[in-house]
């Protein structure tokens, strides 16, 4: 593959179009087109009185689905709460408020999603992040790992080399492996990836291919729990202008920010006090991609945090002229997310919630976390103290244990997996911390890091307490001094 032309940084900042990296494109995205079938749709759009006989689609009178609906909670508040109403999401066989009807949802698609789900995605997207350059586009996507794997393929084949955090998400590590692509894990501190790190990485960098791309998860990291803040987010910016990097900013958790931890005596234990201060969307830190001034970003959102992973709902931010690979991607793999998900997501968010509504939706979601969050770093302050530390997460599921071992454990070879192995016995479990590992699970240098993943979002509340305890039984006989 051939490198592309260096661009200064910020080069056609002035034009208001992103930079052209398409020269960092891989061969098969090169050779990537639409389907011939799918261009002969804009015919059919362009022209209401035209009578296809081209399309091979399914008849929609066939299709058994009078309407598709669904009972959800008012928003914010929680499904779980009796006394809060109930908002009935419908979408039937006419077409309403803007909504398309049932049948088009249901239908095969370009590859950009149903117009009106998209449309939400771009104008969220315009709202929240107000991308600087003007030829960017949103596509659809099936979940954040789908698009991880659609972006990925734009930029590395056999042979590259990605560049990722030093901890990262494992279906990260698992989609890289089969296809050839070497993993270069960069340092990082309790703000995210170090970008003095990452500079030295590029600058240094003597591989037979250059290196082109950097996945990042900048708010509450998977597994760590890091979340840059806005100082982090220009540096790093700042270094991948002057290395030419596309960034991957695969940023689920964005919405469940909830700031810093404030302790439940420096509240009077007044709860409506302590989450006073909630970011709802105002008050985000901004992304990657609202610093993004070259179109160097490629953003990854998905609903799979804030309505549910089933949904199986995204989109990607990017450049058009990026967009438009994963576009013919997904015409060649997934075709769209399910119309159905497509059809009650749309629903909600146009019609029933609007913009006011999902606002109030994501700050109880950031308020139920924040919650959780507390009540747990609580608890491993009361009962690990001494057995493990950790950086208090300000946003996400998770908390990045640092296991204290003793001198004699550390020096125990396979003394993690026995940590493990006593998690087990004690009946709680933990992510072991080489599982998030570029460098592989079973390199000696990453197996005995004395680091354990534990997600505070899906156990039950009145469980924490429980689940710490025996961690802190299990973990007693690794780090008292023998």
């Amino acid at each position: 593959m051939a490198e592309p032309q260096r661009i200064e940084a910020g080069a056609e900042a002035e034009t208001g179009r992103s930079v052209d990296l398409s020269e960092y494109f891989t061969e098969a995205t090169k050779r990537r087109k639409n389907s011939p079938l799918k261009t002969l749709g804009k015919y059919m759009r362009a022209d209401p009185t035209l009578v296809s006989l081209g399309a091979g689609l399914p008849h929609p009178d066939t299709f058994p689905f009078a309407s598709i609906g669904a009972t959800v909670a008012q928003a914010g508040t929680s499904v779980t709460d009796a006394a809060a109403g109930r908002v009935e999401v419908a979408v039937g066989r006419a077409a309403a408020g803007g909504i398309e009807e049932l049948g088009r949802f249901l239908q095969y698609s370009d590859g950009r999603g149903v117009a009106s789900y998209a449309r939400f995605a771009r104008e969220h997207t315009e709202r929240i992040h107000g991308p600087r350059y003007s030829d960017w586009d949103v596509v659809v996507s099936q979940g954040n790992t789908d698009a991880f794997g659609k972006a990925l393929a734009l930029f590395c084949q056999h042979g590259d080399t990605l560049i990722v955090d030093e901890w990262t998400y494992p279906a990260v590590i698992e989609t890289v492996g089969p296809m050839g692509i070497a993993l270069a894990p960069v340092a990082m501190d309790g703000g995210g990836m170090v970008p003095e790190a990452l500079d030295r990485l590029c600058a240094g960098w003597d591989g037979a291919r250059p290196l082109r791309a950097a996945y990042l998860i900048p708010t509450a990291q998977n597994p760590t729990g890091a979340t840059m803040d806005l100082a982090r987010k220009r540096a790093i910016y700042a270094v991948a202008q002057r290395h030419n990097l596309v960034l991957i900013e695969d940023d689920p958790y964005y919405y469940l920010q909830f700031g810093p931890y404030r302790a439940a005596a420096e509240c009077s234990g007044d709860p409506d006090a302590r989450y006073a201060a909630l970011p709802g969307l105002a008050g985000l830190i901004p992304s990657l991609l609202s610093l993004d001034t070259d179109g160097r970003v490629v953003r990854l959102d998905s609903f799979s945090k804030i309505l549910a992973p089933g949904l199986r709902c995204g989109w990607v931010t990017a450049p058009r002229y990026m967009t438009d690979k994963i576009q013919f991607h997904n015409e060649t793999s997934i075709q769209q997310p399910s119309g159905v998900s497509q059809a009650l997501v749309s629903r909600l968010l146009n019609e029933q919630w609007g913009a006011a509504g999902w606002e109030r939706h994501l700050v109880q979601t950031q308020r139920d976390y924040a919650v959780r969050r507390d009540l747990f770093v609580e608890l491993c302050h009361r009962h690990l103290r001494g057995a493990a530390e950790f950086v208090v997460p300000r946003a996400g599921m998770f908390l990045w244990l640092r296991v204290l071992l003793s001198a004699r454990a550390r020096a125990r070879r396979g003394v993690m997996q026995e940590v493990f192995d006593a998690m087990i016995a004690h009946h709680v479990l933990l992510v072991p911390g080489h599982m998030f590992s570029p460098l592989g699970s079973a390199d000696d240098r990453v197996r005995d890091q004395p680091y354990i993943r534990a997600a505070f979002s899906y156990a039950p509340v009145d469980a924490f307490e429980t689940a710490i305890t025996r961690l802190a039984r299990a973990l007693e006989p690794f780090v008292r001094e023998e």
